[in-house]
């Protein structure tokens, strides 16, 4: 929990806040997923503590180092957690500012953004984090496919989250194609977001997409 208002200045001068994020274009899925990517799909973690003594060493630890992006991407979390969505954005902005190309601490700032982005209510913000890993290494993610079929769905998107939905279908026909695997497949997703995927793959199997 962020309770110290001196956190609001954390940010350098010149750090603007996190403009508004619009409804993302994307772009078709490609055949199959494949890919791991556990260097994208894990929690930034600078610290190991809990409560006010991780706020504070987070917040010691940006104070010290402008360039410390995982301190960054960290403390924003934990802004989203607390409710602090605005000092969320802000640090995340800054976090993902540091970083270049397509390091894999820069998509695993990316992809942390876009879940709490997501869980804060704003999948078409999430959307846009997520967006941004479509074009990097690995080139086709097993997450991908999943993922943006649950935001697209949240957004209104229906359609193009059935045919998202159906690429990890293609990929793993025994995994997607039954809704009984999912708390298995999706195991730190939330019973909610798991029942939203659940309609997504209803929509699916009522009526499969053409590949391609």
């Amino acid at each position: 929990m962020l309770k110290k208002a001196w956190l609001c200045g954390l940010l350098l001068v010149g750090v603007a806040a996190a403009a508004a994020l619009r409804a993302q274009d994307l772009p078709a899925p490609k055949e199959f997923y494949f890919d791991e990517d556990r260097a994208t799909t894990r929690a930034v973690v600078a610290v190991n503590a809990q409560g006010d003594v991780l706020v504070d060493r987070l917040a010691a630890i940006v104070q010290r180092n402008p360039q410390a992006s995982d301190a960054r991407a960290q403390l924003a979390h934990v802004a989203f957690a607390g409710d602090r969505r605005e000092l969320g954005e802000q640090l995340y902005q800054a976090a993902l500012g540091n970083l270049t190309g397509n390091s894999p601490l820069r998509r695993a700032v990316a992809w942390n953004y876009g879940w709490d982005l997501y869980r804060a209510g704003d999948a078409d913000a999430a959307l846009a984090q997520w967006a941004q890993l479509l074009d990097g290494r690995p080139a086709a993610p097993q997450w991908l496919p999943p993922t943006l079929a649950l935001a697209l769905w949240s957004a209104g998107r229906k359609p193009e989250a059935v045919v998202w939905y159906a690429a990890a279908v293609r990929t793993w026909p025994d995994r997607w194609g039954d809704a009984g695997n999912l708390p298995r497949l999706l195991p730190d997703w939330s019973d909610a977001e798991r029942a939203t995927l659940a309609e997504v793959l209803a929509a699916y199997a009522a009526d499969p997409p053409a590949w391609p």
